[in-house]
């Protein structure tokens, strides 16, 4: 290991692990993190952060330094549920660790992220944060709901526009550079109700919809996998009708659609591909797609179309080779490099404002809301070492700036 910081970063460990195991243990659903948010804000006083503060969505901010150049380093506390608890083998908010594995919900998705930025600040307090260099280490709210709508408030409405940002989800210790995008869409046909012994005298708004479920899966099968983030998807994600009782034909049937976009494909051609489907024309059929507007944890409410952009940065990006240097710098080796399966926050610092954003944390993605949700301990302590390589590897090359 090169230039302290993983030596740093094992001075912390204890400290580290503990405030990791802390926060795991505190459920923090989409809108109920307030209880986590705390705890976060108590350990950024505690290390001496300059300046700690709640916006009024939630989202925590915890700032080091006043320089001219910013950086973000993000990570989301909210998770998901448990699910089927009979399929855990321990308490889901335990915080065990057992052989060098710390177990939880949200350990890899994405609390372990979450723990090793705070410590970086607190490893950069240390070793003294570059003259020009503002951090941030953001803990943001609802991404598991709607991923990007934090950074959509932090931007928008906090006016926190840094000029690089690091996202914290799990990488398995790669450098990441981008992620397909997603976006949900609703399609929906009508019929005309009548009592359900004779059910002729109506149209059933179900058997309409019956054509445009089979034209759905033909056109999963086709999309074009494009380099290099691969094949973009399709799929129902839920099915719902009304009728006036259950003794009726139904008058509404309605499905939702969890569509994942590769490189070039956008809400625009979505939607088209859908309006163009043989069944949803000879159906009259609608498609539409839907606003997330549920209120944080603080009751505010802000509200996001459901259409997550594809982003990725090039692999002669100077945002990427800053990282591949400081991961160099850190650990005397190079790094593995790829791209996240599923979405992040960078839909709304890349994807929408063009900010320069690469990803790198602990854990690994097989893990994300799965029972036995894991992250490895040193995983937690390289993380913290990169970090803090990265914002000296950033204060000492001028050329990466957002745009």
């Amino acid at each position: 290991m090169n230039n302290g910081y993983y030596e740093g970063a094992m001075e912390l460990k204890a400290d580290l692990v503990k405030f990791m195991q802390d926060i795991t243990r505190i459920p923090s659903l989409s809108g109920q993190e307030s209880a986590v948010i705390r705890r976060i804000q108590t350990e950024m006083e505690r290390l001496g952060y300059d300046e700690v503060m709640v916006d009024p969505m939630g989202n925590l901010l915890g700032r080091i330094g006043n320089g001219p150049r910013v950086i973000a380093i993000d990570g989301h506390v909210d998770v998901v549920d448990v699910g089927d608890e009979s399929l855990w083998e321990r308490d889901p908010f335990s915080g065990d660790i057992e052989d060098g594995i710390l177990y939880g919900r949200g350990a890899s998705d994405m609390k372990g992220g979450v723990a090793s930025s705070v410590y970086a600040g607190a490893l950069l307090k240390r070793t003294g944060l570059p003259d020009d260099i503002t951090l941030y280490v953001t803990a943001t709210v609802q991404e598991e709901d709607c991923d990007g709508l934090c950074w959509q408030y932090i931007v928008n409405e906090d006016g926190l526009r840094p000029d690089l940002v690091v996202i914290a989800e799990p990488t398995s210790l790669r450098i990441y550079r981008g992620q397909r995008g997603r976006m949900e869409m609703e399609v929906h046909t009508s019929g005309i109700s009548c009592h359900g012994s004779a059910p002729e005298r109506g149209e059933n708004a179900v058997y309409k919809m019956a054509g445009i479920i089979g034209d759905i899966e033909k056109l999963n099968d086709r999309l074009p996998p494009r380099d290099p983030l691969g094949k973009g998807s399709i799929t129902i994600s839920e099915i719902r009708s009304t009728s006036p009782s259950l003794c009726a034909v139904a008058d509404g049937c309605t499905i939702h659609l969890d569509r994942r976009l590769t490189v070039a494909e956008t809400e625009e051609t979505s939607v088209a591909e859908i309006l163009a489907l043989p069944s949803v024309q000879a159906t009259n059929a609608t498609v539409s797609v839907p606003d997330y507007d549920v209120a944080s944890h603080t009751g505010l409410s802000y509200p996001m179309r459901k259409y997550y952009p594809t982003w990725e940065m090039a692999e002669n990006d100077p945002a990427i080779e800053l990282a591949r240097t400081a991961y160099e710098e850190a650990f005397g080796e190079s790094p593995e490099m790829g791209f996240w399966t599923f979405s992040t926050n960078g839909v709304a610092t890349a994807g929408i404002h063009g900010i320069p954003t690469i990803g790198f944390g602990p854990g690994h993605e097989r893990f994300a809301h799965a029972p036995n949700e894991q992250t490895e301990v040193e995983h937690l302590v390289r993380s913290t070492a990169f970090y803090a390589a990265f914002v000296h590897t950033f204060a000492k090359n001028p050329g990466v700036e957002k745009p």
